[in-house]
């Protein structure tokens, strides 16, 4: 009992859960294990069909113990475990051949059958407390593969709710080309409260506006909803970035019941050529144009929430041929690398100069390799449209 709960369910990976399964029991009572699931959409009850959708997931051991197998062999026992529930044992004689001893098993939890083990081995019968160790195996597994579908299900519903508030950020305006990246971490973080949103103010200009909620989770989810829907009421007021900041902070410190996050501000103003830009802790920003890359300095006011305030504006010239690309820092950032070498890494790179925006974007985040990336990863580029002459 000792060995199968520290071997098996060492991880939320259902995947893993059933080989982890299937070696403990070959380790322990047999020389061949198999693990078959029922879909993950499968009806909560203990009575299934003749003829159950079973998916092979996992095997150890000998493989040529699992088959071939006559009609009435494996098969109709694992369907008569399912139906009621307990582990069945037979004695098999295939045509002459050492007897194979067969146990089927329901991964059986909480009232839910996940699905159904099969143990073989030449030789003796199984005893009592083989079958006994066995079903104990298979119950410990089936706990945790019911654990694995619960997180998955509230990942899911995270992820549905960010890619809802992500899916429509508001529009600039036309003289602004747009383009927005969402990559949420893979494995078993939770996706966290990344997000980016664009606000249309007077006379052409456009709020740029990238922003990360501390932690993960479907809370993180839900206060960064807060936190843009906050922001679009006080960008309304078409004050300057750092006064945008400053409210935004004193409000989110007001409730006292949001996370702190971090978020840049950049107004930019085709018209003039100019963007104002504004930090609360955020990673700054980059340019790319055809004289290489930059990474813009500006100063880094605390994050929001803390009611500490202190943002300052700084500003900076754009023309058509520069590309502004703001990031969450699951873009850069590397376990154990320090954030300023993560940094160094964006600032060296040279992309093919006249690439359009979304080719751009899609050029920085294959060779930064966001896809793999340990966070998630939020990113927008824009660019001043080129005006047009007749």
């Amino acid at each position: 009992m000792e060995d199968a709960v520290e071997s098996i369910g060492t991880t939320l990976d259902e995947q893993t859960t059933c080989e982890e399964l299937a070696a403990f029991v070959c380790r322990h009572f047999c020389d061949a294990a198999a693990v078959d699931l029922l879909p993950a959409d499968a009806p909560a009850t203990t009575q299934h069909p003749h003829a159950p959708d079973l998916s092979r997931v996992a095997t150890a051991g000998d493989a040529g113990l699992l088959t071939p197998w006559p009609a009435h062999g494996a098969r109709p026992l694992s369907v008569q475990a399912l139906d009621e529930g307990h582990p069945i044992t037979a004695s098999m004689d295939l045509s002459g051949r050492v007897p194979r001893q067969v146990m089927t098993v329901p991964l059986l939890a909480h009232g839910r059958l996940y699905g159904v083990m099969l143990a073989v081995r030449q030789g003796k019968e199984f005893t009592d407390q083989e079958t006994t160790g066995t079903h104990y195996a298979a119950r410990l597994a089936a706990v945790h593969l019911g654990h694995s579908r619960q997180h998955n299900a509230v990942r899911s519903t995270v992820l549905n709710l960010q890619r809802a508030l992500l899916a429509e950020p508001g529009r600039p305006h036309p003289n602004l080309d747009l383009a927005t990246r969402y990559l949420p971490a893979g494995g078993s973080t939770l996706v966290g409260g990344d997000w980016f949103e664009t606000v249309r103010l007077h006379f052409g200009r456009t709020l740029l506006v990238v922003g990360d909620v501390m932690g993960h989770g479907l809370n993180a989810a839900v206060d960064m909803n807060a936190y843009r829907s906050m922001l679009r009421y006080v960008a309304s007021t078409d004050l300057p970035p750092h006064r945008v900041l400053r409210r935004l902070d004193a409000a989110v410190a007001e409730d006292g019941n949001r996370r702190p996050a971090t978020c840049l501000l950049v107004q930019v103003d085709p018209a003039r050529g100019t963007a104002a830009l504004a930090s609360a802790g955020h990673l700054p920003p980059v340019v790319f144009s055809k004289d290489g890359t930059e990474l813009l300095q500006l100063p880094v006011g605390p994050p929001l929430g803390t009611g500490v305030g202190g943002y300052e504006q700084a500003t900076r010239t754009l023309t058509p041929d520069d590309t502004l690309v703001m990031y969450t820092d699951g873009l850069v950032e590397r376990r154990g690398e320090d954030i300023d070498a993560s940094l160094a890494r964006l600032a060296r790179l040279r992309l093919p100069p006249g690439a359009g925006i979304d080719a751009l974007l899609d050029e920085v985040l294959v060779r930064l390799n966001a896809r793999h990336a340990e966070d998630d990863v939020a990113v927008l580029a824009a660019r001043i449209r080129a005006r047009t002459t007749t």
